[in-house]
């Protein structure tokens, strides 16, 4: 069992019991899956791009990502139906835990002037989205090797039915929420 697994076991499921009084272990909001999204718009004009971006999400996720291609033509960005322009990866499950708390305890406090995540990037049904505008704040990516900074979405899905619950479970897993 992961480190934050076992957090979320032994110490936030008790607090969240305590504070929300759910009578089933059920009821329990538990992070569900964790989405690494990557657009590379550079990708148009210069399809290596997106190899490098591959490479870099492989690297910071463990898994290998998924192209995502285009699902509209625009004229005015070059773009044509099913063209590559991003990469995605989704997470669960142990890897989910290891992408979470290293994001949380390694990589967040690593940004630049750095006070803590947005509150209020909830989306209404318990999910949770950061943006961030560098790959380089993860330690597994080379400063040397890398061609283009690129920013990527890191989208945090929760069994939670509002924002109050997730929030609060995020905060106990661990989250820095500014203040």
């Amino acid at each position: 069992m992961d480190r934050l697994q076992e957090k979320y076991v032994k110490e936030v499921c008790p607090e969240l019991t305590k504070k929300f009084g759910y009578k089933n272990v059920m009821q329990l909001p538990k992070i569900d899956k964790v989405i690494i999204n990557m657009g590379v718009g550079e990708a148009v004009g210069n399809p290596k791009a997106l190899d490098a971006a591959v490479a870099d999400l492989t690297l910071i996720a463990g898994q290998k990502p998924v192209v995502t291609r285009a699902k509209k033509s625009i004229a005015t960005w070059k773009v044509r139906q099913g063209m590559a322009i991003g990469a995605k990866v989704t997470l669960r499950g142990v890897r989910m835990y290891q992408f979470l708390d290293k994001f949380m305890n390694i990589a967040l406090p690593r940004v630049r002037d750095f006070h803590g995540v947005s509150a209020k990037a909830f989306d209404g049904r318990g999910n949770y989205s950061v943006g961030l505008k560098e790959q380089l704040i993860f330690p597994e990516i080379d400063y040397d090797k890398i061609d283009k900074v690129r920013g990527m979405n890191v989208v945090i899905v929760t069994t939670a039915k509002t924002d109050e619950e997730a929030k609060e479970l995020l905060a106990l897993m661990g989250m820095p929420f500014a203040a």
